[in-house]
C-alpha cells in the first residue's frame, strides 16, 4: 500500500481521520500500519546505553486523546485505531458476531467491574476481578482481547510508570474503559443493519487498500 510518508503525531492523527481505520503494527497487508508508514527518523531505534526511542509507540496516547479515536485490538486480535466517524458501523457489525456477554460469565463480569469502577489499567482490573497467581495475566488477556474484539471495551489513554525524577519510562500500560463510558451510547449506535455496515466497511477498505486480496481485508475485520 503507498500511503504519504508521516513525520509528525499531526500527521498520523491527519491520516487515520483520513482514511479511517489503521492498525499499529503489521496487519498482513504489507504498508497498511503505523509503523509502516512513518520515515526512518520515526521508526523504533535502540541505543548503546540498553535505551530505546520509537515515536510511533508515544504518540499513541496523544492520538487517542487528541483526535479522539478508539483504540484497542480490533483487527485480528491485534492493536490499531478506529475513527469516531466509522466506530458506529464497526461497533454494529462486530457486537452481532459477539453479543453482549451474560451477567454469569467471566467477560461479563469483567465489564461489569469496568462499569462500577471506571477506567482502570489492566493490572488494577485484573486485581479487581480476582485473577491472582501463576498463569491468571494470560488467562485474563485474552479474555479482555475477546472484549476488545467484539467493541465492549477500548483503551482511553496510557499510563506510564515514572522515575525518582518523575519523568515517564516503560512501554506504558493502557487505561481501559468502555467507549459508551468514554463518549456516550450515542457513540455505538448506528441506523444500519450489521450487513449493511459490514458491506459499507469492506468496501471502504477496498477503496483504500486497492492491492490488498479481500481475504487480506476479511481477516482483519471479520
Amino acid at each position: 500500500m503507498a500511503f504519504r510518508e508521516i513525520h509528525s503525531c499531526s500527521e498520523m492523527i491527519e491520516l487515520i481521520q483520513e482514511i479511517g481505520f489503521l492498525p499499529l503494527l503489521n496487519s498482513g497487508i504489507e504498508g497498511f500500519s503505523a509503523e509502516e508508514v512513518v520515515d526512518e527518523e520515526c521508526r523504533y531505534v535502540t541505543f548503546p546505553d540498553g535505551g530505546w526511542d520509537w515515536p510511533v509507540w508515544k504518540w499513541k496516547g496523544q492520538i487517542v486523546t487528541d483526535m479522539p479515536c478508539m483504540y484497542g485490538k480490533f483487527f485480528n486480535k491485534k492493536a490499531g485505531y478506529i475513527t469516531q466517524e466509522w466506530w458506529p458501523d464497526f461497533c454494529n457489525y462486530r457486537r452481532s458476531k459477539y453479543p453482549y456477554p451474560a451477567e454469569e460469565s467471566i467477560e461479563g463480569a469483567i465489564l461489569d467491574t469496568l462499569r462500577t469502577c471506571g477506567s482502570l489499567i489492566t493490572r488494577e482490573l485484573r486485581a479487581a476481578c480476582g485473577f491472582h497467581g501463576a498463569g491468571m495475566r494470560s488467562k485474563f488477556d485474552a479474555y479482555v482481547t475477546r472484549l476488545e474484539m467484539a467493541t465492549y471495551i477500548v483503551t482511553e489513554d496510557f499510563v506510564y510508570p515514572r522515575d525518582k525524577h518523575n519523568r515517564e519510562y516503560g512501554w506504558g500500560w493502557s487505561l481501559l474503559n468502555t467507549p459508551e463510558a468514554l463518549y456516550g451510547k450515542e457513540a455505538c449506535r448506528c441506523s444500519r443493519t450489521p450487513e449493511e455496515s459490514f458491506q459499507r466497511i469492506l468496501g471502504h477498505m477496498k477503496s483504500i487498500l486497492p492491492d490488498a486480496t479481500e481475504k487480506q481485508i476479511l481477516k482483519l475485520i471479520g
